[in-house]
């Protein structure tokens, strides 16, 4: 069975994130993707690139902010996946995007991807840290007052920028603007492969085509 122009698309575009995050580990020793190439901006017709540009950097900041929940959870009771807490993020995004005039499907997509990203990067970072007891975080951020809010601001910015993507995200110029928006996102933040993984996995849901 063939597959979907979006899915071809998409797995494309998460390919080259994580190449380049692989190289960066190899030359590197994984500590940052280094500056990207110039590419050519792609032709864009009644298309607006900026939509996208915030989306990305929006989800490579709650990307970054993986770090402290892991630091905040590692080593306690607490667990990486939290079933309970995911439905209430979900519900919540739904009524809000339902409120903005947003479809309330594609927020919960945009946000299940989000989550499951930042769950990457927890995973990562416990293997890291397990393995590398010195790398472990020496301080415990507190999620009820200091990570939370964080991730709430984010989401609260989010579902904005999601507001005005509709005319952006069922063009064929989607996925390549996205792509090349996240890897500016990705070397401003000096990503490693793990976050960069992380990066990949938050934006599949974004384009439509």
């Amino acid at each position: 069975m063939p597959v979907p122009l979006r899915a071809r698309g998409l797995r494309a575009a998460a390919r080259c994130l994580l190449a380049l995050g692989a190289t960066a580990a190899l030359s590197l020793g994984g500590a940052a993707l280094p500056a990207p190439a110039a590419t050519p901006t792609p032709s864009v017709t009644h298309a607006e690139p900026r939509p996208l540009a915030a989306v990305t950097s929006l989800a490579a900041r709650r990307i970054a902010l993986a770090d402290k929940v892991a630091a905040a959870k590692y080593g306690t009771p607490a667990p990486i996946d939290d079933p309970a807490r995911e439905r209430q993020i979900l519900d919540d995004v739904a009524a809000r995007s339902a409120a903005l005039g947003l479809d309330p499907a594609l927020a919960q997509a945009v946000f299940r991807d989000q989550i499951e990203a930042n769950k990457v990067v927890q995973r990562g970072l416990y293997a890291r840290w397990d393995a590398h007891p010195e790398q472990r975080p020496t301080g415990r951020p507190d999620l009820a007052t200091e990570v939370r809010p964080a991730l709430d601001r984010i989401t609260t910015e989010l579902l904005g920028a999601l507001r005005q993507l509709t005319p952006v995200r069922a063009t064929p110029a989607c996925v390549p603007l996205l792509t090349a928006a996240a890897l500016r996102d990705a070397h401003s933040h000096r990503f490693d492969a793990l976050h960069l993984k992380g990066l990949a996995r938050a934006l599949p849901s974004v384009c439509a085509v």
